[in-house]
């Protein structure tokens, strides 16, 4: 059976979630989102995954990782605000490579 015409904006929503576009947009933002509540710092890091709430971020060395887990309560809010429909409820730092 033939569903006939679909809205252009069906057709581009399923076009983009076959290419994983929500994905790399999403993690566009959140990469741009943590720079903005790193601040300084944020050259050092690397944004990883989101996963079970809790995102992943690796770190170019101990001190800083000691630095950013002071300041976790302040980055979870800020990133909280930037963005809300990712429900980060927590942030685990790695030391590991950045570039």
């Amino acid at each position: 059976m033939s569903k006939g015409p679909q809205p252009i904006r069906e057709v581009l929503a399923e076009l983009m979630a076959a290419r994983g576009f929500a994905r790399v947009q999403s993690a566009a933002a959140l990469e741009t989102a943590w720079k903005q509540a790193a601040g300084e710092m944020a050259p050092y890091t690397r944004v990883g995954l989101v996963r079970r709430g809790k995102l992943e971020v690796m770190v170019s060395h101990s001190a800083l990782v000691q630095e950013l887990t002071f300041r976790k309560v302040a980055l979870l809010g800020e990133l909280k605000r930037l963005l809300p429909d990712e429900k980060i409820g927590d942030l685990r730092f790695k030391v590991g490579a950045v570039e």
